[in-house]
């Protein structure tokens, strides 16, 4: 069932939205469990995806097993890094229904790495307002497709939030 089309260039373009913001927190998990290989396993899955590859079960086994890194860490940016890590992976299978859920396959890597930001002393809306800067057209259009990101409690679904906002640019 689906309520829209999604081709594979569009979920390539999310996928490469989400592994442009995880990639570079993966140095925050090795640092805390050196020996764990399941966020960096994440990373290449979503990269091989975003290269051209076909979706499979790579990305899907990956995803699930760096959201298990990261409950297995007890500290919050490698938790967030690790996280990050399997929405890469996840990314290549959003769904194209328009469910507010699915908006956290698309922004909620660039939310981890904001809350990281925050963490290290800096300003999460600048990371936001980069990765706004950096975002395609594409992207956002795939985004204008699903209802707002859910308004959470926690700090990385506030993040993912404002992030939805700024991409949509008002738009709604």
């Amino acid at each position: 069932m689906s309520d829209f089309e999604l081709t594979a260039a569009e979920l390539r373009i999310v996928a490469g939205f989400a592994l442009s913001s995880a990639e570079p927190l993966l140095p925050s998990f090795e640092a805390v469990a050196p020996d764990d290989p399941r966020p960096r396993a994440a990373i290449e899955a979503a990269r091989v995806f975003v290269e051209g590859a076909d979706r499979s079960r790579l990305q899907r086994v990956t995803a699930t097993e760096a959201h298990r890194a990261a409950r297995d860490v007890d500290d919050e940016v490698a938790a967030l890094a690790a996280r990050a890590a399997g929405d890469a992976a996840a990314a290549a299978y959003l769904h194209p229904i328009a469910r507010a859920s699915q908006v956290g396959h698309v922004l909620r890597a660039t939310a981890c790495a904001a809350r990281i930001a925050e963490l290290r002393d800096h300003t999460a809306h600048a990371l936001l307002t980069e990765s706004v800067e950096g975002a395609s057209p594409e992207l956002v259009d795939v985004l204008l497709r699903y209802p707002r990101a859910p308004r959470g409690r926690d700090r990385v679904a506030q993040l993912m939030s404002e992030l939805d906002d700024m991409l949509r640019g008002g738009a709604s």
